[in-house]
């Protein structure tokens, strides 16, 4: 299913359900960190798993009523039970209203505890500000769409992308949310898709954003720049929610 934003930014969309484009097959022994968040019709978001019982992902992502999450796979057709777990409880960050106010970010409460191991490892995030550089190479996961329009794989693809100016970023969509990192899907045929959204941007083994928008659903780019959540923007809010007991 495909979302459309006219209030703010008329060309915003959310990468839900995203693929990656001109990406390929990510290796099994890497990024064990990643997470398919799911609905009772299948994958509908990426994740990543932060701690033994909490994932990370978009806030948008909640419009598709995700209830569980699979990790330790690259493959979603090779999933058996011990590699899904329930949602126990959604945690929006307060103050977001939809993708074109930003603060889109999301922590899912699994129902037990992850056991990690040679199949499934923490995500590192960052533990100040992200510092990330302009054209700095940096790499983006998912099970989305690989063009647009097209299928979803089973297996995890990844595709490397750069870190664009905020300056240039800005001039190409008009305005954009706070707390955004650009990279990619602009001036070059890489970046996210449908189906990727909730995604690590992962620069030097660092996840610094999370997959939150591109042009209207259109994953062909040439001219606009792919919008992450920058996660360390919200670093107080997210020890907090790992720190709680309930």
């Amino acid at each position: 299913m495909r979302h459309y934003l006219f209030l703010i930014f008329p060309l915003f969309s959310p990468g839900l359900g995203s693929d990656i484009i001109d990406g390929r097959k990510s290796k099994e022994n890497s990024m064990l960190y990643m997470a398919s968040v799911q609905n009772k019709n299948g994958h509908v978001c990426g994740g990543f798993l932060v701690s033994e019982d909490f994932v990370m992902t978009a806030a948008h992502c909640d419009d598709q009523d995700p209830t569980s999450v699979v990790l330790g796979t690259h493959n979603l057709k090779k999933v058996n039970k011990d590699m899904k777990y329930k949602v126990k409880k959604k945690c929006k960050y307060p103050s977001y209203v939809n993708i074109a106010k930003g603060n889109d970010i999301m922590l899912l409460k699994l129902s037990k505890e992850v056991q990690l191991g040679n199949r499934m490892q923490l995500a590192k995030i960052p533990r100040s500000a992200a510092n990330v550089k302009d054209n700095q190479k940096c790499r983006v996961a998912g099970w989305g769409f690989t063009r647009t329009g097209n299928g979803a794989p089973n297996d995890l693809r990844m595709v490397d992308v750069s870190i664009i100016n905020q300056q240039v970023c800005r001039s190409r969509w008009g305005r954009l949310p706070a707390n955004i990192i650009c990279a990619g899907g602009y001036g070059t045929n890489k970046g996210f898709c449908q189906g990727d959204s909730g995604g690590p941007l992962e620069c030097n083994g660092i996840v610094v954003g999370i997959v939150s928008f591109n042009r209207n659903a259109i994953c062909d780019y040439p001219d606009f720049p792919n919008g992450y959540t920058d996660i360390s923007k919200y670093l107080p809010w997210i020890n907090q929610i790992l720190r709680s007991k309930d």
